[in-house]
């Protein structure tokens, strides 16, 4: 995108958003209506310019409008920015902004606004390296935010999407409060996007009403979005069957997943998850021993086998990860080193990392953590791994969690032997990969280096692929980079997370680009 200038037309904005993942989408969209979206995922706000993940990305991405949105292909298109431009040396990004977008309480949306969202985002983002190389934004006329950076960032479009790139009014938020506690992060959010706040109840419900002076003219078709959460995913397929709920997003176990598909009144896909880039692993605190050393991880993974993970816990549904950049990422590396099943091997090197085997047939002793919420990818793992480990003598004493900032807080404060945990890739890796493996993000943070795992080699390799704009050279960078990971094997990968959406066929129009459910919702509109 080098040295080439974006520039929108009516036309082309309309056939560019006109994504689909519901068989009658081409149907003339009827207006009107409530859309209802089950979920598990429990919200504390809804302003997802300081707050990761997809419980707070649902809300906000419908509040708040973005620079940019994508479709299938990974291709960017026009949003709150008409136009865009990266100069030739690609350290400087110029956004010609929409002259008709306005806030919900009636100010127009400027440069000013960009300028403040993303220094916001910088400073307040968990995703501390998504933002790392922009230095400035300045706006030298209402309409242009050009952002100033340190160096080439080639992910800086992917960054200003919807759920990475909230922007948010100036005037309402730069009023002096902590931006990551503002009181209007729950209740009188103030946005640009295709609906507004009615009411927030968090761990019950958000309900979003139609923005009727959205920039997108005759958008969003429906009239209200209510997002209903209930931590019990079959009690919410119960709703979808019912009628009482129209979409169930994010759906992976996989008795429900089965259920669904045996069901005709319900449709199914698996589309919209690609930028998101979900994997289920097992950390390791390679900081405390026996885990410090990359034999006892090695030899855990050998005596870990990825199939039965795949077949029986997941049935079926699930795909195996191999390393620390999802398949379908364009760099990912299929040239990486295995760990097939093997427990002999697994005993070999622990005996080889000095771990005999005492009288009671034990070599040592670990704790295994798991995220709450997922009973597949976590207590059923764990629990797996309490009885595989004990054939090669590891005792593993399975410790849960009441709740998720209980696990949070113990995984951040790095009080733990192991765990599992999912992970994003958040569409390219300078956003969602590097922040787990760099030695300078060793923080207090749920998913950050949790892991305490230093490689000066990674840290440098990551550094020059995070400033590498040609697609090849950035490739075999983290070609290298993998091989490494998992060679020291810092996390040992499971899984891609067999994301579904599950929807009834009144529902059209769902977005099916990379974001899924994590974009505007401008277009879905359901029959009457």
């Amino acid at each position: 995108m080098r040295g080439i200038r974006h520039v929108a037309v009516a036309a082309a904005i309309s056939a560019a958003l006109a994504w689909s993942a519901a068989a009658g989408a081409a149907d003339t969209p009827v207006k009107g209506g409530t859309l209802v979206v089950g979920s598990t995922q429990v919200a504390r706000h809804l302003n997802g310019a300081v707050q990761s993940g997809i419980a707070t990305a649902m809300p906000s991405t419908q509040l708040f409008a973005s620079p940019v949105r994508f479709d299938a292909d990974w291709k960017p298109h026009p949003y709150l920015a008409e136009s865009w431009e990266l100069s030739a040396d690609g350290k400087t990004l110029t956004l010609h902004l929409r002259k008709d977008a306005l806030f919900h309480d009636g100010k127009p949306v400027t440069s000013a606004d960009v300028a403040f969202s993303i220094m916001a985002i910088k400073q307040n983002h968990p995703f501390q390296t998504m933002l790392a190389p922009v230095e400035k934004v300045e706006a030298p006329d209402p309409h242009t935010a050009v952002v100033h950076m340190s160096q080439p960032h080639p992910a800086i479009l992917l960054a200003m999407s919807p759920a990475l790139m909230p922007i948010l009014p100036k005037h309402v938020y730069d009023d002096g409060q902590d931006l990551k506690s503002h009181r209007l992060n729950s209740t009188g959010v103030v946005g640009s996007g295709p609906f507004k706040l009615k009411e927030f109840k968090p761990g019950q419900e958000a309900v979003l009403e139609r923005f009727d002076k959205f920039f997108l003219a005759g958008r969003p078709y429906l009239d209200r979005i209510v997002i209903k959460i209930n931590p019990d995913a079959t009690n919410l397929l119960i709703g979808l069957e019912r009628g009482d709920i129209d979409v169930l997003p994010y759906m992976t176990d996989p008795t429900i997943l089965r259920r669904a598909k045996d069901n005709p009144a319900i449709t199914m896909t698996d589309r919209g998850y690609e930028g998101i880039g979900a994997l289920s692993w097992v950390a390791f605190n390679t900081a405390r021993k026996p885990l410090d050393d990359a034999r006892v991880r090695q030899a855990i993974a050998y005596a870990t086998d990825k199939k039965f993970i795949v077949r029986a816990l997941n049935a079926g549904f699930a795909k195996p990860a191999d390393g620390p950049i999802i398949g379908t990422s364009p760099f990912a590396s299929a040239d990486l080193p295995g760990y097939p099943l093997d427990l002999k091997k697994a005993v070999q090197l622990l005996e080889e990392a000095g771990y005999k085997e005492k009288d009671d047939g034990t070599r040592l002793s670990l704790t295994m953590d798991y995220m709450p919420g997922s009973d597949v990818q976590g207590k059923n793992v764990a629990e797996y791994l309490r009885s595989q480990l004990k054939k090669i003598g590891i005792a593993v004493q399975v410790r849960a969690s009441p709740d998720f900032p209980t696990w949070a807080k113990r995984i951040a404060s790095h009080d733990f032997d192991m765990t599992t945990d999912i992970v994003f890739n958040w569409g390219d890796p300078v956003i969602g990969v590097h922040r787990t493996y760099l030695s300078s993000n060793i923080r207090d943070i749920i998913w950050t280096n949790t892991q305490s795992y230093r490689n000066a080699r990674v840290d440098e390799l990551l550094e020059q692929a995070g400033r590498e704009t040609d697609a090849a050279k950035r490739k075999a960078l983290y070609a290298e980079f993998q091989k490494l990971v998992m060679t020291d094997l810092p996390i040992m990968f499971l899984t891609v997370i067999p994301y579904h959406t599950l929807a009834t066929k009144r529902v059209h129009a769902l977005p099916d680009g990379i974001w899924g459910l994590l974009s505007p919702l401008d277009e879905t509109w359901v029959a009457q």
